[in-house]
């Protein structure tokens, strides 16, 4: 389980997730990329926050293991930690980004907003050596957003 360290740092990585967001979002807008919102409002209720913990642990794990899988080919190739990290993390990201796009302007957003934006929460799993940590901080990212939506305010 988390350490309270660990626990900040799932909070701070959802901080710096939620301000990369905003900023890229108004990037992207800026060019006129933006989310058709895939996300249905009325569907939107207190059951999709219950429902959301167990499919963002699935999540995770479509992550990690492609992640595991990828870092353990590269390193077996090319001998070298740093460089297996860098190349499975940005597989994983692009990988990920594919998974929520619907189209090809869903593909550019969903690659900058969900799949560069996964950095976070590698970051704590490579950090920490601790999936709960990335969970936990995916976790707070998606519902933070969806209580934003059930209370009106997106």
């Amino acid at each position: 389980m988390p350490s309270r360290k660990d626990i900040l740092l799932a909070v701070a990585l959802f901080v710096g997730y939620m301000i990369y967001a905003i900023i890229m979002g108004e990037i992207l807008g800026y060019f006129g990329v933006v989310s058709p919102g895939t996300v249905d409002f009325n569907s939107m209720d207190a059951m999709k926050l219950i429902t959301s913990i167990f499919s963002l642990m699935g999540e995770e794990f479509i992550k990690f293991i492609p992640f595991m899988f990828f870092l353990r080919v590269i390193y077996k190739f090319s001998n070298n930690r740093k460089l297996s990290v860098i190349i499975s993390v940005a597989l994983v990201m692009v990988m990920f980004a594919f998974l929520h796009a619907y189209n090809p302007i869903m593909l550019i957003f969903a690659l900058f907003i969900q799949g560069f934006g996964s950095i976070f929460e590698f970051y704590g799993y490579i950090k920490t050596k601790n999936i709960w940590i990335s969970y936990l901080t995916h976790i707070l990212t998606d519902e933070f957003i969806f209580i934003i939506m059930l209370l009106g305010f997106a």
